[in-house]
């Protein structure tokens, strides 16, 4: 199936009528693979939302899609395209925000003119959103940090190293989670270094930087990576300088990433997003807020925790969400729930 066009991309055979919702939608990265599952997500529900439309004989919806990219410039780009679909009065707008702080005019924008926003998968500070949607990123540090404590003797110092990615609130969130379960677990550690990184390119960076800092084998007991857009490039980087004693804790369910964990390639578990039925869940939020249907103002995804224990549960990235179950490890919570957790009504 094709997902994806340069601009305006209308799903399901939809005719661009006027009863019709215009809806922009801002993505951030079409290099970061869990974000094009998320795409791809919010696609699929918006052609399930246009097929039931046509059957009922209610508005359907038209996307108007445009793709900030990485870095800095990513950034920049979105600002320019938020403001731009501002300019074009669509009736509503979807955005994963490229940075928590840079939209907050836009938004303010869009608030003043009676846009109303869903951001999903990060948030926005200053303005207004309509609804909210993300996973439970707390909840996925927390998953990383019960295990790895359940792998390590309790009179033992944990010596780690956390690559985070402190400019939006999802990465934040996983490290507090991470940190939490450890202290939760009574588990002594010691943070050696902290780098940088959530894709490719800063993840090869971050596994020579920790090589150059930390050459001695057995210097590092564990990696704590905030995403495998990142990680899975120092779990590359340290795979091919032989740093095989180190033990690896992610994020994101990269198909790549589970790989590992199945191989027992250095990653010992990954809290993997359900990113397709994220991107659904912020389109169908979007659509019962432009036809008055009541909808949470902020809900969270659960996300999986994927070890070679629960590998044989685990669906991938585009779900279905699997229903509840005993987590074989020590935790003060021992039952996985797939429920959609609702912050704010």
């Amino acid at each position: 199936m094709r997902f994806f066009c340069a601009a305006i991309l209308c799903l399901a055979a939809l005719p661009a009528m006027a009863e019709n919702f215009n809806v922009g939608v801002l993505f951030w990265s079409m290099n970061i693979p869990g974000q094009v599952a998320m795409r791809h997500g919010l696609e699929a529900e918006a052609a399930r939302i246009n097929a039931q439309a046509k059957r009922e004989g209610k508005p359907g919806v038209v996307l108007t899609v445009q793709v900030a990219g990485d870095g800095e410039t990513g950034i920049e780009n979105q600002i320019r395209q938020m403001r731009e679909l501002i300019g074009q009065q669509v009736d509503i707008i979807i955005v994963q925000p490229t940075d928590n702080a840079a939209l907050s005019r836009p938004l303010k924008e869009a608030n003043n003119v009676g846009i109303p926003v869903v951001a999903y998968d990060q948030y926005i500070s200053g303005g207004t959103l309509a609804a909210y949607r993300t996973s439970d990123n707390f909840q996925a540090g927390f998953l990383d940090g019960e295990y790895i404590a359940s792998l390590v003797q309790p009179d033992r110092e944990i010596r780690l190293v956390l690559v985070e990615y402190p400019h939006v609130s999802s990465t934040v969130e996983r490290v507090n989670g991470f940190l939490d379960a450890l202290r939760q677990s009574k588990r002594s550690y010691k943070v050696l270094k902290t780098y940088s990184a959530v894709e490719a390119v800063g993840g090869r960076k971050a596994a020579k930087e920790i090589l150059k800092d930390f050459p001695a084998k057995g210097s590092i007991d564990v990696i704590f990576t905030v995403n495998d857009g990142g990680g899975l490039a120092v779990v590359e980087g340290l795979k091919a300088a032989g740093r095989d004693e180190i033990s690896v804790a992610s994020v994101d369910g990269d198909p790549a990433s589970v790989e590992n964990i199945r191989v027992g390639r250095l990653t010992v578990i990954d809290s993997a997003q359900f990113c397709g039925p994220l991107g659904a869940a912020a389109m169908s939020a979007a659509y019962a807020l432009l036809t008055g249907e009541s909808t949470p103002y902020h809900a969270l995804v659960p996300v999986f925790p994927v070890t070679r224990e629960t590998l044989a549960l685990y669906p991938g990235w585009l779900g279905p969400i699997p229903e509840s179950y005993s987590k074989p490890w020590p935790s003060g919570t021992p039952t996985w729930s797939g429920s959609l957790k609702v912050v704010k009504p």
